[in-house]
């Protein structure tokens, strides 16, 4: 059994919304031999910029050579270490659960307590939307999993930093 001190992370970049700088990113990653869990991306509210999240993991060290060298990276505007704030994090997922006669109730049971919606019905199964942060979506695929769950999508992680009180 190997031990290790990694730490999961989530670092924002903003970047300038240009042809390649996701690409560029990703390389830098791959290139170290770094894994990303989980990567978003979409246009921020300001023209010509887009907001990226990523979901690492590693050491203080790894963390720390990951920001230097996006900093480094044309097109990068800003980096956001999260670690060092607190922050809010969402994500999304749309699951396709077995629906059947005799499950459709618990399945609806499920939705209201984890506050999902039902997107989509059809003669054997449901499609659900839930958001939610990671222990959400994971408590509430453990429980649908149980039923049956036929197939799903996750987004990655959307996060921003906590406004100061």
């Amino acid at each position: 059994m190997i031990v290790t001190n990694d730490k999961r992370y989530t670092i924002g970049v903003l970047v300038q919304n240009v042809p390649g700088v996701l690409a560029r990113i990703v390389g830098l990653f791959s290139g170290r031999g770094y894994n990303i869990e989980t990567v978003t991306a979409a246009e921020t509210n300001e023209e010509g910029f887009t907001r990226i999240t990523l979901v690492t993991t590693g050491d203080e060290r790894v963390l720390a050579q990951i920001v230097k060298q996006l900093n480094k990276l044309v097109n990068v505007i800003k980096v956001f270490d999260f670690s060092e704030t607190e922050f809010i994090d969402r994500e999304m997922a749309l699951i396709k659960v077995r629906a059947e006669e005799q499950t459709r109730a618990e399945v609806l049971r499920i939705v209201d307590i984890f506050r999902a919606k039902v997107v989509d019905v059809s003669p054997h199964f449901y499609t659900l939307e839930v958001t939610g942060n990671e222990g959400k979506l994971s408590a509430i695929i453990e429980l649908l999993d149980q039923i049956g769950i036929a197939e799903m999508a996750r987004t990655g992680k959307a996060a921003l930093a906590r406004s100061k009180k």
